[in-house]
């Protein structure tokens, strides 16, 4: 559901462990006001650092990853001046080419809405208490963390 963030402003953060219904998150983002809009989808890949992933879970502490993920769809509210912003995130199993995120942004003008969203989701990948095992076709499983997202963090 989308909350009330103030004014016309609005979002929403969850976490859920069934497929996200894309169309419906959507929807709870349309906003006649907004000549933008603009969704990300983070999807489970066959292939990481050299391995064959065949499938991975993401273990999520929910109570603090709601918490901290209502805070990131605040503050991209204010820094881009968005009407309506909000993010799911999945937990548990996940198959190779499911949704594991979403993120949605709708605003005035485009240029805010994609920013918007990069910052959404570099900051939830940096920020949020959420942890992937991958799974690899020679028989192993790591817990992995995004080097990359981390060292290339640039919001502060």
């Amino acid at each position: 559901a989308v909350l009330s963030a103030g004014g016309r402003r609005m979002s929403a953060f969850s976490v859920t462990s069934a497929a996200i219904p894309l169309d419906a998150f959507r929807r709870e983002l349309d906003d006649i006001s907004c000549g933008a809009y603009v969704q990300f989808e983070g999807r489970v890949r066959d292939h990481n650092e050299g391995q064959r992933v065949l499938r991975l879970e993401y273990e999520i502490y929910e109570p603090l990853a709601v918490s901290e993920g209502k805070k990131i769809l605040s503050e991209a509210i204010e820094r881009y001046g968005l009407q309506r912003a909000g993010a799911v995130h999945r937990g548990g199993p996940l198959e190779l080419g499911d949704v594991a995120v979403v993120v949605g942004a709708s605003s005035p003008h485009r240029d805010e809405a994609f920013a918007a969203c990069r910052y959404i989701i570099d900051e939830i990948k940096v920020r949020l208490p959420i942890w992937k095992k991958e799974h690899y076709a020679n028989g192993e499983a790591e817990w992995v963390n995004c080097r990359r997202c981390a060292a290339g963090h640039r919001h502060g």
